[in-house]
């Protein structure tokens, strides 16, 4: 029976050193079962104050925790990561490659709901869960769906990010059943997943909220630019890239 693992971590940071402070995760049956982990553990990694900032971890909370690769579900991935199920993040690559810094070398189909998005709801302003969380009124959801699992809901913890996670898949699920009839749902996430994104519009920068594809033919240096000295992100990357061949 396929597994829907859908999980978020917290980490002493996002530098390659960092390390897994929490990890919150549903693992979904087929049939709708759920299965909800939500655990922190140890690192000799120091947590960040910038980190501590955004998740509120301190030192003294994970003092006595068992390292990452003793919870108990570090031991159920093992078990699920085979090619029929499916791992499901927001960010994934980041949540990942925190997964293969403790020795995990993935075999699931991969489910990466903040690329989905940016397919399916190009219109957005942003792409961020904590944004869908209140532009698709999700929050309106989200007490409902935490009772049924006995889930705290907080910003920025992870468990209470997959909770929003999980609604906000069920959206993606509805999109591209009015997109792409007929088609399974989740196999086609997963294509999504590893296509590239030609972004609209900036998010930031001088030219936020413009047209990329007008700035690429107005002020083609400044993209050159960014691609040069701005560390971005894949899908903006590559629209830069695109649009420059266009100009």
């Amino acid at each position: 029976m396929i597994k829907y693992v859908l999980f978020d971590t917290e980490t002493t940071g996002n530098q390659v050193d960092d390390k897994i402070i929490q990890v919150g995760a549903m693992v979904i049956g087929a049939k709708g079962d759920v299965e909800v982990y939500d655990e922190l553990c140890s690192t000799d990694v120091a947590i960040k104050t910038e980190a501590m900032e955004v998740h509120n971890i301190t030192p003294d909370v994970i003092e006595g925790k068992a390292p990452f690769t003793a919870t108990r579900f570090w031991n159920d991935l093992l078990e699920l990561n085979h090619e029929n199920n499916y791992l499901i993040a927001h960010n994934i690559k980041f949540d990942l490659g925190m997964l293969e810094k403790e020795g995990f070398v993935n075999s699931m189909k991969l489910i990466d709901t903040l690329r989905c998005s940016k397919h399916l709801f190009p219109e957005s302003s942003y792409h961020r869960l904590q944004y869908f969380r209140y532009s698709l009124e999700l929050y309106k959801k989200e007490q409902e769906e935490a009772s049924k699992h006995n889930i705290t809901i907080k910003a920025h913890d992870a468990i209470g990010d997959v909770l929003v996670m999980k609604l906000l898949l069920s959206e993606l699920v509805i999109k591209v059943k009015e997109k792409y009839a007929g088609v399974n749902p989740m196999i086609k996430l997963e294509e999504l997943t590893r296509t590239p994104v030609i972004m609209l519009s900036f998010k930031f920068g001088k030219y936020k909220g413009e047209q990329i594809e007008d700035i690429a033919r107005s002020d083609a240096g400044y993209i050159k630019w960014m691609l040069k000295s701005l560390e971005l992100d894949e899908d903006l990357k590559y629209t830069l890239e695109r649009v420059l061949e266009n100009v």
